[in-house]
């Protein structure tokens, strides 16, 4: 696995979104044990912030100065782990000891044990208010730096993501981009008959967000999200991703079932083969 430019073009990040699901098929395949339907529909995120977005140096992964990425849908974690180790934040030949015991790459992110993993997660609702204290520590600190806070949709549930949004926008915490992974499925079931979001994108604009709705598996469209987000320093932003959960293999599309549930071989092998790629890709 190789090392790739922080400012991949569009038909290059393509290419490593696909390279990243295969990865986290592979992954979770051997571990059986791991989530597949929220890391394929957060991929194309993840994989911009990485390879275009983010100011991060794998050299110097606690520099003061980098941008700040909370995955405050932790489950997604496998799709992160493959994205630091083609940056080369780490080695490669760990990412196949997903959920092993005593290994470095849990089930859920842990700054402690994985370098350029900058906060640990994994409780669900969290993740916004620990964004609004980092990005009220770089205006107290006058090291400026942006924050980006990877949300899952169902975990909108959670009450406190919504004190942490009135909050960031009474501190007009410019330098915070919150990310909405709207796959629109969660543990149990569809988010709308759980517990309905919608109208969601006024919601966050009644808490004063400046809002964008954005086609979550279009590299082109996530980039100029973010060069959006970045556009007016005075208020959050809030990116609502329109997203496909199990994104990428027909039979994890759109499936609350494919949430957290490791694949048999047969379904392996059907999956890789929709992606494109051999096992040792």
């Amino acid at each position: 696995m190789t090392t790739t430019s922080p400012t991949a073009n569009v038909e290059e990040l393509a290419k490593i979104s696909n390279q990243i699901r295969k990865k986290v098929l592979n992954m979770v395949y051997k571990a059986q044990s791991g989530h597949l339907g929220g890391s394929f529909s957060a991929t194309d995120l993840i994989t911009v912030l990485y390879f275009n977005e983010m100011n991060v140096d794998p050299e110097d992964p606690a520099s003061p100065g980098r941008d700040r990425l909370v995955p405050s849908k932790g489950h997604c974690a496998p799709a992160i782990y493959v994205a630091l180790a083609m940056r080369g934040f780490i080695d490669p030949s760990s990412l196949y000891d997903l959920r092993q015991a005593g290994c470095m790459l849990q089930g859920h992110p842990c700054m402690k044990s994985v370098e350029g993993i900058d906060i640990s997660t994994g409780s669900l609702g969290h993740g916004l208010s620990i964004g609004v204290g980092m990005a009220l520590g770089s205006e107290i600190s006058g090291i400026d730096f942006h924050v980006y806070v990877l949300l899952g949709d169902g975990e909108l549930n959670e009450g406190q993501n919504w004190e942490a949004a009135m909050s960031a926008a009474k501190h007009s915490l410019g330098n915070l981009t919150a990310i909405v992974d709207r796959n629109r499925v969660q543990l149990d079931g569809p988010t709308e008959e759980i517990m309905p979001l919608e109208p969601l994108l006024e919601k966050w604009q009644a808490f004063n967000w400046k809002t964008r709705e954005i086609d979550g598996h279009d590299p082109a469209d996530i980039k100029k999200g973010f060069v959006w987000a970045k556009g007016n320093r005075d208020i959050p932003s809030v990116l609502i991703a329109n997203t496909v959960k199990g994104k990428g293999v027909s039979f994890m599309e759109n499936s609350h079932l494919w949430h957290g549930k490791p694949p048999s071989q047969a379904e392996y092998e059907a999956a890789l083969q929709e992606l494109g790629g051999d096992s040792n890709e």
